[in-house]
């Protein structure tokens, strides 16, 4: 790929490459190669160093933190970011909200919002999605009933990941139960986590990790000035923010690291007279994923540097699409490679079982979640038939 980068842009990877290998703490970034789960203090001194040098917003305003940056650039920085194994900055801040409050928020929301958004000094989380109401968004139920000078929200938000670390929640919310579309009647309301009738109760994995919530709304009263644009204009800003974080759905540079992994886990595995890597059936299967790595990365560098600014490109429901597919196709790669140890419970019968085998499983099966957040897969193939192919069903 780098073959297609003028000098200029080759000096800017060099620079960002120099930047994450050497101002992140290393403790850090092993941990996120190993696959561990970063504990909220990981995040947050990652993203500050980030935001410290300008490199935590860098797709915001200028005015705003953000780097008047080409979108190749901004590709090159996230590549960068993921081969160094550096945290991404927190998405709720850098990719969601951020951007919508920057596009649609007024100016003494923009003021008051965004430099502690950029800085993490506020820790947003999403409340998108409800029971029963996932992938079909628009039959959302939570309530915001206006009272005076502020609204009364009542209903329940789940999947909310990382709402325990939370001090806001960016929420949709049915304003006009009797629009005569439901994507009519719904706004985005901004929710102090402290405000009472705010109650977070956590959902267990199945990998046995605590990174999704349940959130509860009862009678909780929220200010009018922290309506985010125009009532009932909710599902307009939603699909803005949507498109931004699909755009971060197609991470070539993970799962170039990734499949770098299978193939030194692979050599390291015996098999016959060698180890997995000479076997012709694992070597095809690891030959093909890095093909149609090599496709997605061209993919992304053509959105890339096609991309002229503004809304969101619908392409991005693509990168999406086979972003989140090839992920989840490395993952099963290293899964099937690390055989039964991938199911040891434990080191009890006295085996030496590598940690990476250990994780294998547990990892593949929580990115079973990467075809489902950002609009299910199965919601951007009929995006892609209607909205780039043009087809009618």
């Amino acid at each position: 790929m780098e073959r297609g980068l003028s000098a200029e842009e080759a000096q800017f990877r060099q620079e960002m490459r120099e930047f994450f290998t050497t101002k992140v703490p290393q403790e850090i970034r092993d941990k996120v190669a190993a696959g561990e789960e970063l504990t909220k203090e990981d995040l947050a001194t990652s993203h500050k160093i980030l935001n410290e040098h300008g490199y935590a917003v860098p797709q915001w305003p200028v005015e705003w933190g953000g780097q008047d940056w080409s979108d190749l650039q901004r590709y090159i920085w996230l590549d960068e970011m993921q081969l160094a194994n550096v945290p991404a900055p927190l998405p709720f801040n850098a990719n969601m909200i951020g951007p919508v409050i920057a596009t649609f928020g007024s100016e003494e929301m923009k003021k008051r919002f965004l430099p502690p958004t950029a800085a993490l000094d506020i820790w947003w989380c999403q409340g998108f999605s409800e029971p029963e109401s996932g992938s079909d968004l628009a039959s959302l139920r939570t309530t915001a009933v206006r009272d005076g000078d502020e609204y009364v929200v009542n209903g329940q938000k789940t999947w909310t990941t990382l709402g325990q670390h939370a001090d806001w929640i960016f929420n949709l919310v049915r304003t006009d139960p009797n629009a005569p579309k439901q994507q009519q009647g719904i706004s985005m309301l901004l929710i102090d986590m402290k405000t009472p009738g705010v109650t977070v109760r956590p959902i267990q994995l199945i990998d046995g990790g605590h990174e999704v919530n349940e959130v509860f709304f009862e009678n909780v009263r929220v200010p009018a000035d922290q309506l985010v644009g125009e009532e009932n204009r909710g599902w307009d800003y939603a699909k803005f923010l949507l498109g931004n974080e699909r755009v971060g759905v197609a991470p070539t540079g993970w799962i170039k690291r990734k499949l770098a992994s299978a193939k030194e886990y692979a050599a390291s595995v015996a098999a016959g007279d060698g180890t997995l890597l000479d076997d012709p059936l694992v070597s095809a299967r690891i030959a093909e994923l890095e093909c149609d790595l090599a496709a997605l990365e061209l993919t992304v560098l053509r959105v890339a540097a096609n991309s002229h600014g503004g809304k969101p490109d619908p392409a991005s429901s693509i990168l999406k699409l086979r972003g989140s597919e090839l992920q989840q196709d490395v993952l099963e790669l290293i899964a099937d490679i690390a055989g039964p140890s991938s199911l040891a419970w434990s080191d009890a019968d006295g085996s030496e079982v590598p940690e990476w085998a250990h994780n294998a499983t547990p990892v593949y099966l929580n990115f079973r979640k990467a075809s489902i957040y950002g609009g299910s897969n199965e919601v951007q193939r009929g995006v892609i038939s209607s909205g780039i192919l043009g087809l009618k069903g």
